[in-house]
């Protein structure tokens, strides 16, 4: 049985010396052959995506490593998988820009902003963590039910970060009370994943589940997205 064809775009700037970016195509390769699908990815660099043609992409991966050199252009490949219901996984930086398409283009908020790059907008989305989160694992509570749980197949996981940046509290409940929901939080109670409804595949994470794949492990995000871009091709 001659297997699929699966185009997946990298949002993002590549750096060999990111760990994520070095998991990125594992996880892809052992999704690929745990699913039987080819799956081709292409890094799309931000500072070039405005220029790039997005419609021959199955499935868009906005990858952490951000600022990105360029924050239009991967909030355009985000804002283009969302609006074309093309599947979409977004960790670290890519949690922080899904957010930020999300609240520029759908709630209106044009002075929305991150707070990385601009620390004094009155609008920061994205603001420090109040403990830096690099190279800390934790434990998240997902809600039941949600697309997120259904593929861990279990509301408790326990994942990875390399992070600084999250979600401002100030501006959560706002956010988060149309369809783009909160599904995740920490130990704590902060914000670590949402994912968008009526969208076919739509999830980000604070936390970067690619890089079980250097352990050997098939992260099942990975796997769940290409499932997705499956579904989508069938």
């Amino acid at each position: 049985m001659e297997s699929t064809t699966l185009r997946i775009a990298l949002i993002g700037d590549y750096d060999p010396q990111v760990t994520a970016h070095q998991a990125i195509p594992v996880a892809l390769g052992m999704a690929a052959e745990h699913l039987n699908v080819d799956v081709q990815f292409q890094w799309l660099a931000t500072d070039h995506i405005n220029a790039t043609p997005l419609h021959h992409v199955d499935g868009f991966w906005c990858v952490p490593a951000s600022p990105y050199r360029d924050m239009d252009g991967a909030l355009r490949a985000i804002r283009f998988a969302r609006e074309q219901q093309r599947p979409f996984l977004g960790t670290c930086g890519g949690f922080q820009h899904a957010v930020l398409e999300f609240a520029r283009n759908v709630l209106g908020w044009e002075d929305a902003e991150h707070g990385e790059t601009h620390p004094g907008a009155a609008r920061a989305l994205l603001t420090p963590l109040t403990c830096s989160l690099v190279e800390a694992t934790d434990s998240i509570r997902l809600v039941e039910g949600s697309l997120i749980a259904n593929v861990y197949e279990s509301v408790e996981i326990v994942e990875g970060y390399r992070c600084r940046y999250g979600m401002n509290p100030a501006f959560e409940r706002e956010l988060l009370s149309q369809q783009l929901c909160a599904v995740g939080h920490d130990s704590t109670g902060d914000l670590r994943a949402v994912e968008l409804q009526d969208h076919p595949f739509f999830v980000a994470t604070l936390f970067q589940p690619e890089r079980a794949a250097l352990n050997g492990t098939l992260p099942p995000l990975a796997r769940a997205l290409i499932e997705a871009c499956k579904r989508q091709q069938s």
